[in-house]
């Protein structure tokens, strides 16, 4: 059995490749989704049987290696039938070779269930030894090749990111220095990529929206603001592109403290930042909780990793503070939690790491809550107290965690007359578990 896995395009026929459409001609079955083999010209009909998921996939080229005469197909409850109507069978004889095209959206690497098709092929050539199953790949026009010549864009810069069925962050993705490229499906819109933004002030950011690409008069490409694109309806079948979000020039990490915008709240210092964020040891994607998050310089550091971060903060001076070094380092995916830990905590995500700056008495009730919403959670905090460290070493022991503690001694030179001499800061643990 010969198994093609063709890109099918946009959508039209006009973006699939003369050789996907020769193969498409010749074929003797062709599985596909829904879509597709609807949108298929009708003289393919009698061959077409809709189906994605690789399991029914699977099934159905068991049943076609079938012999005997009018072999016939079955999927669903019922549903759809195909039966081999030349009167050949499906045989292993080599009387005829048969040919399958498995039809897939778009292009065949961009994106694409191909990569699950091949997977369970393979699995098939190991339940059946003695059957042959040659494969060959051909691509298609994607959305993205597609929607960039219409707009006039070289694509080989844009930020490529699937929302069709993944978890995606809009604004973490805007912050990367790239114009993004998003592709949208079930309820992650234009409308909400464009929402998204509105609540990180990044609404005046500009998008492009591409809908029913390739089909006809149904095509619309849209351009405007995020703000004017926020409560829009949008084509189940849409793209966007996003303006890159405007990015601090200075050094990504070891931020001097005279940069951020300072009051009279304490801040965690620079050295100290450094360390602490070794401990962390955020990764991309990552949730993160800066309790007592202060000036916000914690939340900023590490943001240029995290995913998101929620910066909780009871003190209205120090979220004003937070909020302005948020923009002066435009750190847009810092989320300003204004109230006390750990009742604040209550409605926010699961986090990844925890860093505890400031608990105001109520260290152990702040990690429970956190621990709680995952257990796997990475908790780092500092503390200048020694019952503050005892506290810490005890909750993380009753937790079974073993914690690593380490202390900081700082010293920064100073100018004394024509001389310069070393002036010690308050030593610093930095605890983890």
């Amino acid at each position: 059995m010969n198994i093609y896995l063709i890109g099918a395009g946009c959508g039209s026929m006009g973006t699939q490749t003369l050789e996907a459409t020769e193969k498409l001609e010749a074929c003797d079955l062709i599985i596909g989704a829904r879509r597709l083999v609807e949108g298929l010209p009708e003289r393919y009909e009698g061959k077409c049987i809709s189906a994605h998921k690789p399991d029914i996939i699977a099934q159905i080229l068991r049943n076609a290696e079938k012999t005997g005469a009018d072999c016939e197909v079955r999927i669903g409850d019922g549903g759809e039938t195909w039966s081999d109507d030349d009167g050949e069978a499906w045989s292993d004889d080599g009387a005829k070779e048969k040919c399958v095209v498995l039809l897939l959206s778009g292009d065949s690497g961009f994106y694409s269930g191909t990569a699950r098709l091949l997977r369970m092929i393979d699995e098939l050539r190991a339940e059946y030894p003695d059957r042959k199953y040659e494969t060959e790949i051909l691509p298609g026009i994607s959305s993205l090749q597609y929607f960039a010549a219409k707009i006039g864009r070289p694509w080989q810069d844009f930020r490529l990111v699937s929302a069709h069925g993944h978890d995606c962050d809009a604004v973490y993705e805007v912050m990367q220095g790239k114009d993004v490229f998003f592709l949208t499906g079930g309820k992650y819109t234009p409308a909400q990529i464009a929402e998204d933004l509105c609540r990180a002030e990044l609404g005046s950011l500009s998008m492009i929206v591409g809908e029913n690409l390739s089909y006809g008069d149904a095509e619309k490409i849209s351009r405007g603001k995020a703000e004017e694109f926020a409560g829009r309806t949008f084509a189940q079948m849409s793209v966007v592109l996003c303006e890159a979000a405007p990015c601090y020039e200075g050094p990504r990490y070891g931020i001097s403290d005279d940069a951020f915008i300072r009051g009279s709240v304490p801040m965690t210092k620079m050295e100290v930042r450094a360390v602490l964020l070794a401990k962390m040891g955020t990764r991309p994607g990552d949730i993160v909780w800066d309790v007592g998050a202060g000036t916000g310089s914690v939340s900023v550091e590490l943001s240029r990793t995290a995913r998101r971060v929620h910066a909780i903060e009871c003190l209205p001076e120090a979220c004003e503070l937070i909020r302005k070094n948020r923009e002066k380092f435009c750190a847009w995916n810092i989320e300003v939690v204004s109230g006390m830990a750990p009742e604040a905590l209550e409605h926010l995500p699961a986090p990844d790491r925890i860093f505890i700056g400031g608990s105001r008495g109520n260290l152990e009730e702040i990690i429970r809550a956190a621990v709680m919403k995952n257990p796997d959670v990475r908790i780092c905090l500092t503390a200048v107290t020694l019952e503050t460290l005892t506290e810490a070493g005890r909750v993380l022991s009753s937790l079974g965690r073993e914690a690593d503690i380490s202390l900081i001694s700082v010293s920064r030179a100073e100018a004394v007359g024509s001389v310069h001499m070393m002036k010690a800061m308050n030593p610093v643990y930095v605890i983890c578990g």
